[in-house]
């Protein structure tokens, strides 16, 4: 940072090179930490402003990869708490701490998104720092600013919640399996009279971060798949089931679509096809 740069942009570029491999990573955390990969992709782009601004300040570069995360958590929850998350404080529990164990539990790992929701925002940032992202206990407590007693035991609370709440989706996610496959097996037969009569009448489409549309208006976003070669697999997406669009030829996803269900309808379609670096970034598994 000896030699300043010619331009803003110049500058902006080199600095989006040199995060460009914690980038992933920093998504993962803050999706989870936000229950939504949107979300958490405007964290992200938050963190690497606030980033960009405080580098012009200083007089070398800081250690990369815990100071965006520092940064990427101390915004998180800035914002989790003005729209009215309560941030519990941080602490060391005895009783906890005396049931920890150093090794990830695979039940969180595969925890879906939106489940994370349902902890804490302390138990929630240490689950995903430790156990989903494989930070040491010490990188974990020097990114939420506390003690590694207090995220010990903030991993036992958050641990034992994401698995009672997974023992209690087994029978829900074998029903929505069910309707994915009757929805894939109709959108790869390309028979869209029988993929239509699955959508429901208030149905919502969110095209991501492209348009929004509702009710009959949905029926039309299949005239574009009709002219295309895509079709749909169920995967399991960290931890979520969902379907995975795959165009001719690829033998990777390009993109993935959620489906929200009532009564054998489907009522959401949230289709990722116009932010396909998600793709990039994401660990699934082809449902069994």
């Amino acid at each position: 940072m000896n030699e300043p740069p010619a331009s803003l942009a110049q500058a902006r570029e080199q600095f989006l090179a040199i995060v460009e491999s914690v980038r992933p990573e920093l998504h993962r955390y803050c999706a989870r930490l936000m229950g939504s990969v949107i979300e958490g992709e405007d964290i992200v782009q938050e963190t690497l402003a606030k980033a960009f601004y405080a580098l012009s300040l200083e007089a070398e570069m800081p250690p990369l990869r815990p100071w965006l995360f520092r940064i990427a958590h101390n915004h998180a929850m800035d914002f989790l708490k003005s729209h009215g998350q309560k941030l519990t404080e941080v602490r060391a529990d005895l009783e906890d701490v005396a049931g920890f164990d150093d090794k990830p539990d695979p039940a969180v790992v595969r925890s879906a998104l939106a489940r994370f929701l349902q902890l804490p925002l302390t138990q929630r940032s240490a689950v995903i720092l430790k156990d989903v992202l494989g930070h040491s206990l010490e990188e974990t407590a020097e990114t939420m600013g506390t003690t590694v007693m207090a995220v010990k035991a903030a991993l036992v609370r958050g641990r034992a919640k994401l698995r009672e709440e997974a023992s209690g989706t087994l029978e829900a996610n074998a029903a929505l399996r069910e309707e994915l496959d009757r929805y894939a097996s109709l959108f790869n037969a390309r028979d869209w009279n029988g993929v239509r009569a699955l959508v429901g009448d208030d149905c919502r489409l969110d095209l991501v971060s492209k348009s929004q549309r509702r009710g009959k208006a949905v029926g039309m976003y299949f005239g574009r798949y009709e002219k295309e070669d895509v079709a749909l697999r169920v995967v399991r997406l960290e931890g979520q089931l969902v379907l995975a669009a795959y165009v001719a030829g690829a033998a990777a996803p390009a993109y993935f679509i959620l489906l929200a269900w009532d009564s054998g309808r489907v009522t959401s379609i949230r289709d990722f096809r116009y932010v396909r670096y998600i793709a990039n970034e994401a660990e699934f598994e082809l449902a069994t």
